[in-house]
């Protein structure tokens, strides 16, 4: 089983959560404004540079660090430690041999950025199924957040594996009072969930999420930290789920123009 958790897919999922039968009209009408400026590309053009630290299935359970640049045609990376280590020089070659080529070959990355937005897609389009999943509780201001409380809705059936997983959490989101963007979102499975009334596989209770987004300059609200924590166990004790760490840093606002090859000079500087 493989969750895949982005901080739009998250935003897709609180649509998910919108009953307009049940849930609060305040929470609903912040959901959906919120929502808004998470859909609306025109908030979404500004392109930066910024230090990016993962733990995942990517990083093969190795903490990498790496300075990162976006551009119209996807995100030009450099690993510059691993495990908290300098690469070796044999490493630090290669790396630089991967942006030389990507360089040189433009139309090769940009199809391979685009099979990875394809995949991206596909989990938005799965949780946007959960549309009428969750209930919201009343909005209470917290500092200068509007913290929104969701739940399961117990009347909507589940269609798939992931499904079931995410309508099991609940949890929170917090919507900046100021701009109406998301700003946290959190949430947690109180109890397993049977796969096959068990008999094909378990995911654990306590099994989680958090993302996060803080303005940057420019004013533009960027992903600052995602945790997946997805634990189970399939048949034949096989391990199912998803582990994810994911912090970034240091965001510096660059022209909305910049071409891949300037991007590629930028990430080696």
């Amino acid at each position: 089983m493989q969750v895949v958790v982005r901080v739009t897919v998250l935003g897709c999922f609180l649509a998910a959560g919108i009953s307009l039968a049940q849930s609060s009209g305040s929470a609903r009408h912040v959901v959906e404004t919120m929502l808004g400026h998470e859909n609306d590309p025109s908030e979404h053009r500004n392109r930066y540079l910024y230090l990016s630290e993962e733990r995942s299935d990517r990083t093969g359970g190795h903490l990498w660090r790496e300075r990162v640049v976006e551009t119209a045609l996807g995100k030009v990376r450099l690993l510059l430690e691993e495990d908290g280590k300098p690469l070796s020089a044999d490493r630090a070659a290669a790396e630089r041999q991967k942006l030389s080529q990507i360089a040189a070959h433009p139309e090769e990355f940009q199809r391979r950025e685009q099979t990875t937005q394809s995949d991206e897609e596909h989990a938005e389009q799965m949780l946007a199924l959960l549309r009428k999943a969750f209930l919201f509780g009343d909005p209470q201001v917290m500092g200068n957040d509007l913290q929104i409380a969701f739940h399961p809705d117990p009347a909507y059936k589940t269609q798939s594996l992931e499904e079931r997983v995410l309508h099991a959490m609940s949890g929170t989101i917090l919507v900046d009072q100021r701009t109406m963007q998301l700003h946290r979102i959190e949430g947690k499975m109180p109890t397993d969930v049977s796969i096959g009334f068990g008999l094909l596989g378990t995911v654990h209770a306590g099994s989680s999420f958090s993302t996060a987004h803080e303005m940057e300059p420019g004013g533009d609200w960027k992903d600052a930290m995602v945790n997946t924590a997805i634990d189970g166990k399939a048949m034949l004790f096989k391990e199912i789920g998803r582990n994810e760490h994911v912090a970034h840093s240091e965001f510096q606002q660059l022209r909305q123009d910049l071409s891949l090859a300037q991007a590629v000079a930028l990430v080696e500087r």
